[in-house]
């Protein structure tokens, strides 16, 4: 069996977020059972919030970019560095106005990267 090496939603902002849309999830669900529009705006208020909330720890490092990562990196409390410049592939930090597209140079030296980041993740019998 084969590890993925993507890891990906590991991490705080990931669960923080999830957590929170749950709860907007469940009052949103409340307001259409009951037919509030109160409670339905409050549940759409809160999922909206989760999408900040994950946005904003993204961008203070405690997401991870999208893609391969060194298994030393996968760990949910480890933070990630590399957040204050903006991750290339990332929606969320371009969106931002962090880590704007590279160019070919760039995209080589990336393909380089995650090859040997995938050499480094060991594989589960």
């Amino acid at each position: 069996m084969v590890v993925s090496t993507y890891d990906e939603g590991h991490t705080v902002a990931g669960w923080t977020g999830t957590a929170i849309a749950t709860v907007g999830s469940c009052v949103l669900g409340l307001g259409i059972c009951t037919t509030s529009a109160l409670v339905v705006t409050a549940g759409s208020a809160v999922v909206a919030v989760s999408v900040l909330v994950t946005w904003v720890l993204h961008l203070t490092g405690w997401g991870k970019p999208p893609g391969v990562r060194p298994v030393g990196e996968w760990p949910m409390r480890e933070r990630d560095r590399s957040a204050r410049a903006g991750h290339p592939e990332c929606v969320g930090c371009r969106l931002a106005g962090r880590g704007r597209r590279v160019g070919r140079a760039g995209a080589a030296a990336s393909v380089r990267s995650v090859a040997v980041a995938a050499e480094a993740v060991p594989e589960r019998v």
